[in-house]
């Protein structure tokens, strides 16, 4: 079942590019959270979606969110993709895809290709924003406007 905006998030916990548990269960109901499903590390768009978050990242903390990017690559890969890119945010590993599931991020292009999805989530710990596109410079204004908002 998708989660709907107006639902509580779901907790989980996955590791970051430094190979370190990242807790999101420790942070719902306490800061905004900003979480984006990407398909894979050093695509065009993702690298272009990637580099805006991180553009755009001194917005976002300046509103009290934190920012999380998630795909199925491996902690090696998001270490490489964050360093190549500079990311000021943490890169999470869900290499079988158990969360993007949880969230009920579907699968693009005749289900061939890993969705890109973008989930703001208030300080109370419920879905304010849910938005799916594969135009992965929609999703950082939308962002960062309903984490304005808050």
């Amino acid at each position: 079942m998708a989660l709907k905006v107006g639902d509580k998030a779901p907790g989980f916990s996955l590791k970051n590019q430094d190979g370190t548990d990242v807790s999101i269960d420790s942070l719902l109901g306490q800061v905004p959270l900003v979480i984006y499903f990407y398909p894979k590390n050093f695509t065009p768009g993702c690298t272009a979606q990637a580099c805006s978050f991180r553009d755009q990242y001194q917005d976002f903390t300046d509103a009290g969110a934190k920012v999380f990017g998630i795909s199925a690559d491996s902690v090696a890969s998001h270490k490489r993709f964050r360093a190549k890119h500079n990311l000021p945010f943490d890169t999470l590993s869900d290499q079988k895809n158990k969360i993007r599931r949880l969230y009920g991020v579907k699968n693009e292009l005749l289900g061939l290709l890993p969705g890109r999805e973008t989930f703001v989530i208030d300080a109370t710990g419920t879905v304010k924003m849910r938005f799916n596109s594969m135009m992965a410079g929609k999703h950082i204004p939308k962002a960062l406007s309903v984490i304005k908002g808050l």
